[in-house]
């Protein structure tokens, strides 16, 4: 089974169009959306490239604009059909939801928008309301034959990185809280914790340190510290990690050689840093299929 987690940047369908892979939501000037339509273009052929059995996506506003997006731009590109596929309505106000598509059925789908951290016994941070519900966007969970995924994607540090951090670290408790409560041992089953963390991991104390092993492994640890990054800021220049395949100690013993793979090829030429392979039809920022890689891991015979 390939696994595959995904952030494309404002998946939104208006008027029968698909918006572009850009952060803004407002009426974009005319080169912006020159680009729309290229842009999905490329983020189709990535995922195709990289043909996942399963693919997390963030920031996809709704069933609609999935289904319109596997329909129209990607079957054409792939043998691969994604016939399960999930978006429900979570918790950020600008309506970017948490998705899955899938080749293989998929069990025991469930949204956790609701949940507060009074629902799972944690404590609130200070100035947050323990009635109020605990993920900014979802943790949707799913089994894919024996493996069950968390998906996430946790809250942006910013506009106030502090208390962005703490949101961040209750976040990253409910869903090892969610992980305790599904599996009587949770080291020995197989699960992941897959999606856009939005946490740059490698500080000294990171907001996910609950998530963090010894709880699990970091998959992408297994790689060489220059090839983890998977996120580019255009305006800063800012590169990170920001994307998680976090797996169960049984998961990842199970398999040991398991290493992930980043597809930057849908990246645009700012992200000086990737020498690799990149589409012909790729532009000095846009266009791009999104500002992520799409990272994913293979486990045979899973």
């Amino acid at each position: 089974m390939r696994v595959a987690t995904f952030n494309m940047q404002n998946l939104r369908l208006r008027a029968g169009r698909l918006d572009g892979a850009r952060d803004a939501d407002g009426a974009p000037d005319g080169s912006a959306l020159r680009h729309d339509d290229a842009d999905r273009r490329l983020g189709a052929r990535l995922i195709a490239e990289a043909a996942p059995d399963v693919i997390a996506l963030q920031e996809v506003f709704d069933r609609a604009a999935l289904d319109f997006f596997h329909d129209r731009l990607l079957a054409p590109l792939s043998e691969l059909r994604y016939p399960h596929r999930v978006c429900l309505p979570g918790n950020d106000g600008r309506g970017q939801d948490i998705a899955l598509m899938s080749c293989r059925p998929l069990a025991e789908v469930k949204g956790h928008a609701a949940l507060t951290p009074r629902d799972l016994n944690l404590e609130a941070p200070r100035g947050m309301n323990p009635s109020h519900p605990v993920f900014r966007r979802d943790c949707l969970t799913a089994r894919a034959g024996a493996l069950t995924l968390f998906v996430c994607h946790f809250k942006a540090p910013w506009p106030r990185a502090r208390k962005a951090w703490a949101v961040r670290r209750l976040e990253a408790q409910a869903v090892r809280r969610l992980v305790e409560r599904r599996f009587d041992d949770p080291a020995s089953a197989l699960w992941l914790v897959l999606g856009d963390l939005n946490d740059p991991m490698d500080g000294p104390e990171p907001a996910i340190a609950p998530l963090l092993p010894p709880f699990s492994v970091d998959l992408l640890a297994r790689l060489p510290p220059d090839e983890r990054w998977s996120w580019h800021d255009s305006d800063t220049g800012t590169y990170g990690r920001p994307d998680a395949l976090l797996a169960s100690p049984a998961l990842a013993g199970r398999f040991p050689a398991a290493r992930p793979r980043l597809h930057r090829a849908g990246l645009g030429h700012e992200a000086q840093r990737h020498h690799g392979h990149r589409f012909a039809a790729t532009g000095w920022h846009r266009p791009h299929a999104s500002d992520h890689a799409l990272v994913a891991v293979d486990f045979p015979g899973l």
